[in-house]
């Protein structure tokens, strides 16, 4: 669960970017200074952020990137506050390429393993404004509130239609997963299926419609059955690099 920004600085300036990175545990101002490299695959830069003494500590390493499948270039940062190591991504959105801003949004990459879904409760309900959508997802573990939000990074029609928000002590919103809307082959019928990063690991779930719901705003969560319909790429929602 990381979200953030990053920004490139003037050539001048120390560190090449600066920015922040959240979740819901923490908010950390970091810089990303470039370091010589000793091969290829070495990192551009090392991550760097002030503790809570004042000392500037280094907590990952960085490398410039090309999406293969968009030519689109990125920074992928590896990064340990003192939680285990993560990864993340810095992108841009379709309008911050266009206007060549130095503006980059942090994204999770997806971890390496998917929880059971066992037993799960949760709701959808569609907002009337901005095509969004609120709603949880809770077990007797985690209790999660979100927002499905339009992905604005979508270029692609595997791309997911939505990212799925949740904010962080300061109320940053953070991107925790990736939502496709999706048709039944079997009963015609409108779904959702969703990629959670939740405290537990990566989670698929469906948002669907029961007999009663059906023609309304609100969807039910339940647990995802492989049935050869989820939506291509549906397993890589959250290393979306557009």
């Amino acid at each position: 669960m990381f979200a953030g920004t990053l920004t490139r600085n003037v050539e001048t300036a120390a560190a090449e970017y600066t920015g922040m990175i959240h979740s819901t545990r923490f908010d950390i101002a970091i810089q990303l200074e470039a370091r010589v490299k000793m091969s290829e695959r070495s990192p551009d830069f090392d991550v760097t952020a002030i503790n809570k003494s004042g000392r500037k500590v280094r907590i990952g390493t960085a490398w410039n990137e090309t999406g293969n499948a968009t030519g689109n270039p990125y920074i992928s940062m590896q990064l340990d506050v003192g939680l285990g190591p993560f990864r993340v991504n810095a992108v841009q959105t379709k309008e911050a390429r266009a206007a060549q801003s130095g503006e980059f949004e942090i994204i999770p990459l997806v971890s390496n393993g998917m929880m059971k879904s066992g037993s799960i409760s949760g709701e959808l309900t569609a907002m009337d404004a901005d095509n969004a959508f609120t709603g949880y997802i809770a077990n007797m573990m985690f209790d999660l509130e979100f927002m499905l939000i339009e992905n604005s990074y979508k270029s692609e029609e595997t791309h997911p239609d939505y990212r799925i928000e949740v904010s962080s002590p300061r109320g940053t919103p953070i991107r925790v997963g990736s939502a496709w809307m999706a048709k039944s082959s079997r009963t015609g019928n409108d779904y959702l299926s969703l990629l959670i990063n939740t405290p537990d690991g990566d989670l698929r779930v469906n948002a669907v419609q029961n007999e009663e719901q059906r023609g309304g705003q609100t969807f039910s969560i339940i647990p995802f059955i492989d049935s050869g319909e989820q939506p291509q790429d549906a397993g890589t929602g959250l290393s979306l690099v557009a």
